[in-house]
């Protein structure tokens, strides 16, 4: 009997483990025949930014032209009235498969459409089979001794680590043919444009490991977070579209420097991962509940300074060129995104879902639990051991990770006539604002001190 596999944010053939099942049971089922499937709501599709649009069209191409274009493309939409669940159903329903095969997912959204769609399919006597997971290790898994969950990083990535897991899964190769079981609909058209061809799949991926490994793993530890310099690994769209699976990295890494810290940024994500798991509301709600109480800025001003800080026009230099690389890329460096949150909430004064939903909207590589945890991380009502006073200066985090300021040059270019370090503060130069950059919207010592009162505020008030 035939098999369905439905793709989520899994889209690559190797290390599959969902898909190797569905592979294996088509074979045992003597039938050897698998449909693949990709089903997107087109409202959600065009809500997204012009780049997240082709970043996703591009990993889908990609996809397709590994399976010798027998990937079946489904739309949905809220708009006309068919959701999801109706395009897997009627999918399973024409290739004649009792059987539904996908990668387990962990976020809420993710959860309740799998939810929804196991019902659905179990009105027609189809079952959804899920396996695997987008992690190296399954969230929920890493517990404490007593079995309950670990609040801070640490503590988690040693149990994470002594855990391990599977070496990596290549394709089943059991004589399975690809089939078509309904006309596709193919890659919807974007309704916003891209400034750049955007390449996308596994094998890009897996090139893209290889150089870094070549290029900048050695050394990770040391140049991750400089800016101005190609030092991360660039596979964080590669994780989100699941074009690589985490495990077909950490395989690959020893006892160094560079490779020890580059598995606990793996492990970052999936202690996020755990976190969400188990706390679904905080991709909106804080994960320390007294920061509700905190008072944030809201009127006329506070959303002229919100469009200052999307458009990069804040005049710090440091996070207008973190916005720019933003917008012009659908990517951001690491060590940038904590600098323009941390400015978002702490000197802007402005709540960090606002935040999290433009990162939602623009970024290529966007994770549920990354993105929502890591804003809350840096705006101190998370994880964080050391919360809210970790206030970054966006001009100190300039000089230190971009000292030449180079990566400031390269995104702002009202700037580029400062050829050295003097970049981060223009506002000190004679000529430091000649070319249009505006001066600082907001001064930085003074809103320091006000978000640390506003803390005050809510400690009295918990008191």
């Amino acid at each position: 009997m035939a098999r369905v596999f439905w793709f989520r944010r899994d889209l690559r053939l190797n290390d599959n483990i969902a898909l190797n099942a569905a592979i294996n049971g088509s074979a045992s089922d003597g039938d050897a025949r698998v449909a693949a499937l990709y089903a997107l709501d087109l409202d959600d599709f065009h809500a997204l930014s012009g780049i997240r649009q082709h970043s996703l069209n591009a990993s889908l191409e990609a996809l397709g032209a590994s399976m010798g274009s027998m990937l079946t493309i489904r739309h949905a939409s809220k708009v006309s009235n068919v959701s999801m669940s109706e395009v897997i159903v009627n999918l399973a329903l024409a290739a004649g498969a009792k059987t539904v095969h996908a990668t387990r997912a962990f976020d809420p959204a993710g959860v309740q459409e799998q939810n929804s769609v196991g019902l659905a399919l179990k009105e027609q006597g189809i079952f959804l089979e899920l396996s695997g997971s987008y992690y190296a290790v399954d969230p929920g898994s890493v517990t404490k001794p007593d079995g309950t969950a670990y609040k801070v990083y640490t503590p988690f990535f040693k149990r994470w680590f002594e855990l391990g897991w599977d070496k990596p899964q290549a394709l089943a190769e059991v004589g399975h043919r690809w089939f078509i079981a309904e006309p596709c609909q193919g890659r919807p058209t974007p309704s916003k444009e891209s400034p750049f061809e955007i390449r996308a799949g596994e094998a890009f991926a897996l090139r893209t490991w290889e150089r870094f490994k070549e290029r900048a793993l050695f050394d990770y530890d040391e140049l991750r977070n400089r800016a101005d310099l190609s030092g991360t690994s660039h596979l964080s769209h590669a994780l989100a579209f699941g074009e690589i699976h985490p495990r077909t990295l950490l395989v690959e890494l020893a006892d160094s420097p560079g490779h020890n810290v580059y598995r606990k940024e793996i492990a970052w994500r999936e202690f996020y991962a755990d976190v969400l798991w188990r706390n679904p509301t905080t991709t909106t709600e804080y994960y320390e509940p007294r920061f509700e109480a905190m008072r944030y800025d809201e009127g006329a001003l506070a959303e002229e300074r919100f469009a200052a800080w999307k458009a990069g026009k804040t005049g710090y230099p440091m996070v207008d060129a973190g916005m720019r690389q933003l917008l012009a890329t659908g990517w951001m460096h690491n060590r940038v995104r904590m600098i323009v949150a941390s400015f978002l909430i702490k000197d802007l004064h402005l709540e960090w879902q606002r935040g999290a939903a433009w990162f939602e909207e623009c970024l290529t590589d966007f994770d549920p639990a990354s993105n929502a945890h890591g804003w809350q991380w840096t705006a101190g009502c998370g994880t964080d051991a050391s919360p809210y006073y970790r206030v970054f200066n966006p001009i100190l985090q300039g000089y230190k990770f971009d000292p030449r300021g180079n990566y400031v040059r390269k995104y702002v270019p009202e700037l580029a006539h400062i050829l050295d370090d003097g970049i981060h503060e223009p506002w000190n130069r004679i000529d430091g604002l000649i070319h249009g950059y505006p001066a600082p919207i907001v001064n930085h010592s003074v809103e320091r001190d006000e978000a640390l009162a506003r803390l005050a505020e809510i400690k009295v008030a918990k008191a």
